[in-house]
């Protein structure tokens, strides 16, 4: 594994902890919607990618 890619995982831990800490642990219910909501936007990148690109000043 690159040394970038396990700093970058590591930092995005410690942040889930922290957070955890503060806000109670992820129910099953948002974990659900969140991984929901990034199908849905591979699902858009995907789209933007086939069609053969995107406008840099549009929103995703």
């Amino acid at each position: 594994m690159p040394l970038r890619f396990k700093r970058d995982r590591d930092r995005l831990l410690e942040l889930v902890d922290r957070l955890q800490e503060e806000h109670g642990p992820v129910t099953d219910d948002e974990r659900a919607a969140a991984l929901a909501e990034l199908e849905d936007l591979d699902a858009e990148h995907e789209l933007r990618r086939t069609a053969g690109g995107h406008d840099a000043g549009e929103a995703a």
